[in-house]
């Protein structure tokens, strides 16, 4: 991968800016959005007197704001930025120049997995265990970026164990969206539209970030340049929890109750 120059343009500037405007965002949201309160239910096995049998059983051990979830993202994003900006800044800047940036991952294994748990729920995965399970899978997948990167940049030759290891981590939270979607439609219901668009807008954005690493590590075109790529991831980030929250508060949660 080629030699990072830090100084080609002003990084603190720039992620200042979009830590302002993930807060700006998340704050706006939380003052503009009505109280929807999402149930998150739990599976057990019950013994059933008519069939002689264990049997599982639902039920509704709790309620989450919906509002609190869609904004979540947008102030971890803020916090991530504003200390890359401010204490972290050097060491930010000595990561980047070996082809790494460790405080991406860390924060995206975090935010990541809290956009996918809010787009799991809105699809009608509502049981804990499983929404634990989606936001596992997620944090895995950007971690397995943390390993690529922190990997690689000992070795001559590309190693892409972590990225396909990573891929798979990623693409299993979007099959079991998906068969609670489909299972919807079969039982003869109707997902609200803003959640299928709020799939595919997002399954196309999660895998735009899979690309902007491919493109770094193929060292295609700008992408030559690290930099090139990280300023991409931080504009991906942007656009994706952006669109995610307003997304969510233009379909569920810009109304009274």
């Amino acid at each position: 991968m080629g030699k990072t120059t830090p100084g080609d343009w002003n990084l603190r500037r720039f992620n200042a800016v979009m830590g302002a405007l993930h807060f700006l965002q998340g704050a706006l949201m939380l003052y503009l959005s009505s109280s929807r309160e999402w149930t998150i239910t739990a599976t057990y096995l019950e013994f059933a007197a008519d069939t002689q049998r264990l049997e599982p059983v639902m039920e509704a051990i709790g309620t989450i704001e919906l509002a609190y979830l869609a904004v979540a993202f947008l102030f971890l994003s803020a916090i991530a930025h504003a200390l890359i900006a401010t204490i972290l800044y050097d060491r930010y800047v000595a990561y980047l120049d070996q082809g790494m940036n460790p405080y991406r991952w860390y924060e995206y294994a975090v935010s990541a997995s809290v956009m996918i748990v809010l787009i799991a729920m809105l699809a009608g995965v509502w049981d804990l265990g499983t929404l634990i399970a989606l936001f596992g899978l997620v944090a895995v997948m950007n971690l397995c970026g943390l390993v690529m990167e922190r990997h690689n940049r000992l070795t001559e030759e590309t190693d892409w164990s972590s990225f396909v290891v990573g891929s798979i981590a990623g693409a299993v939270p979007w099959v079991v969206i998906a068969i609670s979607i489909v299972g919807t439609f079969d039982a003869g219901g109707s997902p609200p539209d803003f959640v299928i668009v709020i799939y595919g807008s997002l399954f196309v954005l999660f895998n735009l970030f899979a690309i902007n690493m491919l493109l770094q590590y193929r060292e295609v075109w700008k992408w030559e340049d690290y930099l090139y790529g990280e300023r991409a991831y931080i504009v991906l980030s942007l656009v994706a929890k952006s669109l995610l929250a307003w997304q969510v508060y233009f379909g569920a949660l810009n109304s009274p109750v």
